[in-house]
């Protein structure tokens, strides 16, 4: 397969990390490195879904492809994982991926899931970009940050995600700014619904077979949804042609150019559209989508079957089989 953009190979490179790249986005991310011709490193919390990932990374591409156990969360953890990679091949493409995903209204969820959020995608993104950046200055590499149309306006149900994402996407572009000078780029990446799997690691609350129900369906729904490995080779496109953000989706794109002409009528709507969603149910411990059941409404069940199957369908090749340690979205 032909690719309009690679990066410029180097001795013992090009050398890519991805975190979170164990499932999902960012393993189809990695896989478009790794066809490029890129050495790939790609980390996550949980070893064996990481080899799982390498191995199939590696029948498909033939590529060099390393794993890292990693929790972004902690930074000297971070930092020693960025200087094995340095050091090994060489870094010039770092993509900041790992991510959680909670569904539930703001009255079943604590602050506990708001601190949860942030430190994974927040300051995950924020240990990767500072450890990263002083190796990305000596090869004038690229950084992508992984936002999120949840990042660009509240979404209802999805307030820890959005809040954590809205960070991000700031992080990314005051980056953008301030690495120019010393020749890094910084791309601010911000996908809407994709088909990665997903709806089976997110966690849900209140009454989560309800809140699974409607998420799954969105996220594989046509029109509404992108095929995850499309996006993957755009986001990775954008990232190596230095472009400085990345919005996916068309439904994505619109509702960006909305809130910013008219942001208190998308928060009205969004408000009307809260209205739809379940109630809350108490507060108690979020559950993976794999452990949710199917909605009680026999209706539900079938809106979910018909706008889910797509998703359903992406779940082997995203490697989001069995619920494990919350990696990437």
């Amino acid at each position: 397969m032909t690719y309009r953009t690679r990066l410029p190979h180097r001795t013992r490179g090009p050398g890519a990390l991805v975190t979170g790249g164990s499932r999902g986005l960012g393993l189809f991310m990695a896989r478009q490195l790794a066809e490029r011709g890129c050495v790939v490193t790609i980390a996550a919390r949980d070893a064996d879904e990481l080899e799982r990932a390498a191995v199939r990374l590696r029948e498909e591409t033939g590529a060099t492809v390393h794993t890292a156990v990693c929790d972004v969360r902690d930074r000297a953890a971070v930092g020693a994982l960025v200087r094995e990679v340095h050091e090994r091949d060489g870094l010039d493409l770092v993509i900041a991926n790992a991510g959680v995903i909670q569904v539930a209204p703001v009255d079943a969820v604590d602050a506990a899931e708001f601190a949860d959020a942030m430190d994974t995608m927040f300051f995950g993104a924020l240990h990767t970009s500072l450890e990263a950046l002083p190796y990305l200055k000596r090869t004038r590499g690229r950084l992508g940050l992984i936002g999120s149309v949840g990042g660009l306006l509240g979404v209802p149900h999805l307030l820890p995600y959005s809040c954590a994402k809205a960070a991000v996407g700031a992080l990314a572009e005051g980056l953008h700014a301030e690495a120019a000078a010393s020749g890094v780029s910084v791309t601010a990446v911000h996908p809407g619904l994709m088909r990665t799997g997903s709806h089976r690691q997110a966690e849900f609350g209140g009454d989560a077979d309800a809140e699974f129900g409607w998420f799954s369906t969105a996220a594989g729904a046509p029109l509404l949804s992108m095929d995850a490995e499309r996006a993957a080779r755009r986001i990775v496109d954008a990232v190596i042609q230095r472009r400085a953000r990345l919005v996916l989706t068309a439904p994505a794109k619109a509702a960006q150019l909305v809130h910013g002409v008219a942001p208190g009528l998308t928060t009205r709507l969004s408000g009307v559209a809260a209205r739809l969603l379940p109630t809350a149910q108490g507060r108690g411990p979020l559950r993976q989508g794999a452990e949710a059941g199917e909605p009680r409404n026999p209706v539900a069940r079938l809106v979910r079957s018909w706008g889910s199957a797509r998703n359903d369908r992406v779940v082997d090749r995203a490697n989001q089989h069995e619920p494990g340690p919350r990696t990437s979205s």
